[in-house]
């Protein structure tokens, strides 16, 4: 498949904490490896990849990889408008990093109106076996959010795709519904009218 085939266009940007293996789970799910070593990332990444939502309907996903060091958050804000999905990732073994997604929540909330973000809820490095996190909280949380909470591992490859493509089947779901408004210029959703003609 090639973004010619794809009649959707979604943005969505992961946000964390400080070493809670995002990018580690972008390759995972874009490459199906775990990088043995890599770079953190500085100010915002960028990834694409395409995902059949249902058959004949594919979207071109955009995924924007973030940096967890509050000296790159004004530059992460400029992205959150373009964005329709957020994955909030904390990691399971690191209390701190939890507290953090709280309170970015609200933040991208705030910055993205009148706008809708849906908010998918990532408990990563399940295969640790001392967790910090208690499980009540983080359910109470996603509740709070009216969100889908889900534990992954990009070590082992647990949940992850299931994490991205989760969120990218409530977007297109939510934009089917009218709760996701269509805003082109923004880039949160473009339809492919070119490739929907030529289905």
């Amino acid at each position: 498949m090639n973004l010619t085939d794809c009649q959707y266009r979604f943005k969505m940007i992961m946000i964390g904490y400080n070493n809670v293996g995002k990018s580690c789970m972008l390759r995972r799910y874009t490459e199906g490896l775990y990088p043995e070593r890599i770079n953190c990332t500085i100010g915002v990444d960028f990834c694409s990849h395409i995902l059949e939502v249902e058959p004949e309907v594919r979207v071109n996903l955009q995924i924007f990889d973030t940096a967890g060091h509050k000296l790159f958050w004004p530059a992460i804000c400029r992205f959150i408008p373009q964005s329709v999905g957020c994955l909030l990732v904390f990691d399971l073994g690191d209390r701190e990093s939890f507290d953090y997604i709280k309170h970015r929540h609200k933040v991208v909330c705030n910055i993205a109106q009148p706008y809708t973000v849906l908010f998918m809820l990532v408990g990563h490095k399940c295969d640790i076996k001392e967790q910090e996190v208690n499980q009540y909280e983080v359910e109470e949380f996603a509740s709070e959010l009216g969100a889908p909470y889900i534990e992954a591992s990009a070590i082992t490859g647990h949940n992850v795709a299931e994490a991205f493509e989760l969120l990218t089947r409530r977007i297109y779901q939510g934009y089917l519904s009218g709760e996701v408004r269509l805003h082109e210029s923004w880039g949160k959703i473009h339809k492919n009218k070119a490739a929907e003609n030529n289905k």
